[in-house]
C-alpha cells in the first residue's frame, strides 16, 4: 500500500509529497536505466570503497521483493567488506511471519537504531520517500540516495533514481546491480532474489514473466537453493486461524456486475479475533480475483489506527495502476493498492467512481 490520504480528489494525476521527486511516471527507455544503474553502481562502490555507512531500506511493511532486495544487496555489499545495514519501518520491527526463512537477517537494524545521517541511503522497491515512513527523514539527510524500483509510478525521489517499470521485480534489478559490482551469486543472495522474484510474478503466473525471469530462476536454482520450501512458506502455509478468516472474508464477498468489481473486507476486530497481523491476509486477494465474473478484484483490510489498506487487481482491462496513483496509491497496471482514512463505504464509493472513469486497455 502506499501513502496515507483522502480520497476525495479524483484526479488521475499524481501529487508528489512534501520532499519527494516531481520526476514524471512512466516507461524509462533501455539506454537511460543503463545510465541510471551504471550511476548506481558507481555510488555503491566509492561508498563501500571508501567505509561508509550504507543503510539499504524496504518498504513498509515489507513483502518479499522489498525485503529480499534489501537483504540481496546487503549480502552483496558484506562480501565487498562494505559496512551496510537493512532496516524498515514497522511496528513492532518484526520480519513478517511468510519471510522468516530469509537468510542475512542479521544485517537488520531497528529504525531507531540506524544511523541518524547515513553516508549513502538505497531504497528497494519503494514508489515514493513516504513508503519508507519514520525512515524517510532518516534516507533525506543522507548524503546521497538511491532509488532502486520497478514501480512506473514512482516520484523519482532519490540523487539517482534506477527505475525500471518493465522489469519483473526490484530483485531482478538487484542481480543486476550485484553482476555489474562484480560480485558472483551465492546460495543466501539467491535464495533472497528468487523470494522477490517469486513474489511479483506470483509464482511465474502474472504477464511479467518473461524468458528472462525463467532464466533467472534456472541461475538461481543453479547455486541449490530449494525453491519447493520457499514458495511453500510464502505462498502456502498459513496458521489455521486464517484459514477461518477467510472463510468469513469470503463470504462476505460482494459481486457488482454493474461495475465489474468483486470486493470484500476485513475489519481490524476481524483480524484480532482470528490472532492474525495484516502480512498473514496479503494473499486473500490472490483468491478473490479468482471470480469469473469480474475484471477487478479489491479488498479492504482496516489497521490498529482505523486507516483502510486497500488492495487492487486487474485481470488487464483496467490499469489499476492508474486509478491507485490517482487517488495518491501507487502500483503496477494490473496490481496496486492505496490507503484511506475515509470510511470503508465512502472509500468504495471513491473507487468505484474512479474505476468507471478509468481509462480502457486494449485486450
Amino acid at each position: 500500500m502506499t501513502d496515507v490520504t483522502s480520497l476525495a480528489d479524483l484526479s488521475l494525476l499524481p501529487v508528489p509529497q512534501a520532499g519527494e521527486g516531481t520526476g514524471r511516471a512512466g516507461s524509462t527507455s533501455g539506454e537511460a536505466v543503463g545510465e541510471q544503474r551504471d550511476r548506481t553502481v558507481e555510488a555503491i562502490r566509492s561508498a563501500a570503497q571508501g567505509g561508509e555507512n550504507i543503510l539499504l531500506v524496504a518498504h513498509v511493511d515489507p513483502d518479499g521483493d522489498s525485503l529480499g532486495s534489501a537483504i540481496a544487496l546487503g549480502l552483496a555489499l558484506r562480501a565487498l567488506g562494505a559496512r551496510a545495514s537493512v532496516s524498515f519501518d514497522s511496528d513492532p520491527f518484526v520480519v513478517p511471519r511468510s519471510l522468516t526463512f530469509l537468510p542475512g537477517q542479521d544485517l537488520l537494524v531497528s529504525p531507531s537504531l540506524v544511523a541518524a545521517t547515513p553516508d549513502l541511503v538505497v531504497t528497494l522497491d519503494a514508489g515514493s520517500l513516504s513508503r519508507l515512513g519514520a525512515l524517510g527523514r532518516v534516507a533525506t539527510r543522507a548524503r546521497r540516495m538511491v532509488v532502486i524500483d520497478h514501480h512506473a509510478s514512482n516520484t523519482r525521489f532519490g540523487d539517482i533514481n534506477l527505475i525500471d517499470p518493465d522489469a519483473a521485480s526490484t530483485s531482478v534489478m538487484v542481480t543486476g546491480v550485484i553482476d555489474a559490482l562484480g560480485i558472483e551469486l551465492d546460495h543466501d543472495m539467491a535464495v533472497a532474489i528468487y523470494t522477490g522474484l517469486v513474489t511479483d510474478t506470483g509464482s511465474f503466473r502474472y504477464g511479467v514473466t518473461t524468458p528472462d525471469v525463467h532464466r533467472l530462476a534456472a541461475r538461481l536454482l543453479g547455486t541449490g537453493i530449494r525453491h519447493d520450501l520457499i514458495t511453500r512458506t510464502v505462498w502456502d502455509t498459513h496458521r489455521f486461524g486464517y484459514l477461518q478468516l477467510l472463510g468469513e472474508l469470503l463470504g462476505r464477498a460482494r459481486l457488482e456486475p454493474e461495475h465489474d468489481l468483486v470486493w470484500t473486507w476485513c475489519a481490524y476486530a476481524d483480524l484480532t479475533g482470528a490472532g492474525l497481523t495484516l502480512d498473514e491476509i496479503e494473499g486473500v486477494i490472490d483468491i478473490v480475483r479468482t471470480t469469473a465474473e469480474a475484471e477487478v478484484a479489491i479488498v479492504c483490510k482496516q489497521d490498529a489506527t482505523n486507516i483502510w489498506k486497500v488492495s487492487v487487481r486487474s485481470k488487464g482491462g483496467i490499469d489499476v495502476g492508474a486509478v491507485c496513483t490517482g487517488l495518491g496509491g501507487g502500483g503496477h497496471r494490473f496490481a496496486a493498492g492505496l490507503s484511506s482514512t475515509e470510511s470503508l463505504e465512502q472509500t468504495m464509493v471513491t473507487l468505484r467512481v474512479a474505476l468507471v472513469q478509468a481509462p480502457r486497455l486494449p485486450g
